[in-house]
């Protein structure tokens, strides 16, 4: 018998290293996507210094999980920085109060968090990190409290964020992972190196969000957890029938389809935001505004990015199919009376249009969300129904963002 042969026959599986796994598999259930930190969002001094940040630093951040599960694990992202990242110690708690943006942490709760049974970590530069399985069974909805001490800090300017937290973070000095409350705390509203959370569940699988400011929540309450994403979450949890469709929220302000702006534009970022994302069944791309908004506002430069956007919808599809993943388009919602994307002459409106009609007629996406139906002012279809309307006629407000979670269909959800 060859060789190969008589190993595999006499092959023993062995236990992983760590707790023993619960029944199920693992579902991401709540996301940053990462980007680097841009100079107004940087950690404000003295935990950036020049030529590193963070150093001899506790960074403690919130996350509100969207399903529960029998064990927890996290993701920490250096995607972007510009050193290797050292994490020296990791705990996760449950915050004081229960709510997000909280520094408090309730007595007692603080676990240690460890990488292959190591208390500390070193992420090399634009990897990421999967710590070992933690016994923690989160409830739907919860929030946790993660907090990092970085005793050496990262030698390098540049830092993997996501500014758009909406969400109260905090800096303190020195190692307090487990301190009750944190001493001489200084509050961010950015989310730093955390880029994921993810459970063990038997039923569970994930919707994921591939956006914009529009489903990153510009316009939304700080620590209110009111984007579309978290109130379509709590809507799906309390109908039985989708209660184990998690949701992870992969947009950032700023980002386009075609080409970089806040972030690496979305034909780049799909493979590591969506396709890698641990249990995605499901994909929404509500994504383009800003391609055409911030293309000249000429009748041949907005033809020509309303032709390269379907296309790069059709990639979209193309790449999230081949992992058996649903694809469900949003049309694009208006932006007429916003400076600067509103052009007096309509040829960026037009774009809007063109692409809308092709999300809705042009049978590539399993299913259309018609975000733009929904919240148009029907007396003017080139507007934002004005209740909806933060006030820059792009933007929604709570109010708005809930109308966008009404619109997704239970019945496209149903693990």
């Amino acid at each position: 018998m060859d060789k190969a042969l008589k190993i595999g026959a006499t092959a023993t599986a062995f236990p992983r290293r760590g707790v023993m796994p619960s029944a199920g598999r693992w579902v991401v259930t709540w996301t940053a996507m990462p980007q680097r930190a841009e100079p107004d969002n940087m950690p404000p001094p003295p935990y950036t210094r020049e030529g590193g940040v963070l150093a001899d630093s506790t960074l403690r951040q919130t996350v509100r999980v969207s399903v529960g599960g029998g064990q927890v694990r996290l993701r920490f992202s250096n995607a972007f920085g510009g050193a290797p990242l050292p994490l020296t110690r990791v705990t996760v708690a449950l915050p004081s109060g229960g709510t997000s943006g909280v520094s408090a942490i309730r007595p007692g709760t603080a676990r240690p968090v460890t990488f292959y049974s190591r208390s500390s970590a070193i992420v090399p530069v634009g990897a990421q990190i999967v710590s070992d399985p933690l016994d923690l069974a989160p409830a739907p909805g919860s929030v946790l409290t993660v907090t990092v001490h970085l005793a050496e800090g990262l030698a390098s300017d540049a830092v993997t964020s996501h500014p758009g937290s909406r969400t109260t973070s905090y800096l303190a000095p020195g190692d307090q992972v487990e301190a009750g409350d944190l001493r001489e705390a200084t509050p961010v509203d950015h989310w730093y190196l955390l880029s994921g959370v993810e459970v063990r569940s038997e039923r569970a699988a994930a919707l994921a969000l591939l956006g914009d400011s529009l489903t990153d929540g510009r316009g939304a309450t700080t620590n209110r957890d009111d984007r579309w994403p978290d109130q379509l979450a709590g809507r799906l949890r309390h109908d039985p029938r989708t209660a184990g469709v998690a949701i992870a929220n992969q947009a950032a302000g700023g980002n386009r389809v075609l080409n970089d702006g806040l972030g690496p534009n979305a034909l780049a970022r799909l493979d590591r935001d969506v396709l890698a994302q641990s249990g995605v069944r499901w994909l929404v791309v509500f994504e383009g505004v800003n391609d055409i908004g911030t293309a000249e506002a000429t009748q041949d430069a907005q033809k020509q990015v309303a032709d390269d956007l379907i296309a790069a919808y059709d990639q979209i599809v193309v790449r999230a199919h081949a992992q058996d993943i649903e694809v469900y388009g949003a049309t694009l919602t208006p932006f007429g009376g916003n400076d600067p994307y509103d052009d007096p002459e309509g040829y960026r409106e037009a774009a809007r249009q063109t692409v809308n009609e092709w999300i809705r007629t042009g049978g590539r996406f399993d299913a259309v969300l018609d975000f733009d139906q929904a919240t148009r002012d029907p007396a003017a279809p080139r507007r934002l129904l004005p209740a909806y309307d933060v006030g820059d006629g792009l933007h929604f407000n709570p109010a708005g963002y809930k109308a966008l979670a009404d619109a997704v269909p239970a019945r496209l959800l149903q693990p």
